[in-house]
């Protein structure tokens, strides 16, 4: 099982599920490049296609050959470019089922926080980068979990990670992802609502993000697929529901 994380945090965000994961299956759990304990260059051009190339690179160097591939916010684009390489023939590995949480699937509906917005801009972009601090950080995320629980130490794990090696600087080219989207849209929509692997969906219904409004075209699009919704979750099920997560992923 391949699980992935999403944006701006790391492989922590399954800390909590992923022991219940490894209960059926070996579990890779990769930081991508830019975030956690990889690599961060600075100056790099950070695409999510790199990014699928990377995990491909991974599955090579592991001796990979089938994997279920769980993914959440940042990953599920990851994903949608994997299984449109594997629609083309052009993917070694063969995905046997997808898991997807709270991500923008739909670009169109996507809701970005704030201060991602203003991570786009070229001027005020990288000030941002240069000027971000933990209290910035957690006063952005704080809107994104469900009302009730308590983000203190996950935002607190996500600085750590987002930290190291200065990776927090490179902020405003990580979320270049937004832009990717975007520009993949019909590639990967398609991706989604014509793959043959079986999808599964696990959803934080509080999440404003990607949550019930997302949802709702989700059902409408992909209905044959199993759709487990977190009704007192937001952006973070791993976080904020880890064993109802791992749960609903172990169910399919």
């Amino acid at each position: 099982m391949t699980v992935l994380h999403g944006f701006p945090s790391s492989s922590h965000d399954w800390a909590r599920a992923a022991p219940q994961l490894a209960t059926d299956h070996a579990v890779l759990l990769p930081d991508f490049l830019g975030f956690g304990a990889s690599d961060k260059p600075s100056g790099h051009d950070y695409s999510l296609m790199e990014q699928a190339d990377l995990i491909e690179a991974l599955w090579a160097h592991e001796g990979v050959v089938s994997t279920v591939l769980v993914a959440h916010d940042y990953a599920v684009s990851v994903t949608q470019e994997l299984l449109a390489r594997r629609s083309e023939g052009a993917l070694r590995v063969d995905i046997v089922a997808v898991h997807l949480l709270n991500g923008g699937l739909y670009p169109d509906l996507h809701r970005p926080e704030p201060i991602q917005t203003a991570l786009l801009d070229p001027g005020l972009g990288p000030q941002i980068s240069a000027g971000i601090t933990e209290e910035a950080l957690t006063a952005a995320l704080v809107p994104t979990f469900a009302d009730g629980f308590d983000p203190a130490s996950d935002s607190a794990a996500m600085w750590t990670t987002m930290s190291r090696d200065d990776g927090h600087r490179l902020l405003h080219l990580l979320i270049r992802y937004i832009v990717d989207r975007r520009d993949n849209e019909n590639r990967w929509v398609q991706a989604l609502e014509k793959t043959d692997v079986p999808l599964n969906f696990v959803w934080g219904m509080r999440d404003p993000i990607s949550g019930a409004h997302m949802a709702e075209r989700i059902r409408q699009r992909v209905p044959h697929a199993p759709f487990e919704a977190l009704d007192d979750v937001g952006h973070w099920p791993p976080l904020e529901a880890p064993e109802r997560t791992a749960a609903a992923i172990r169910a399919h």
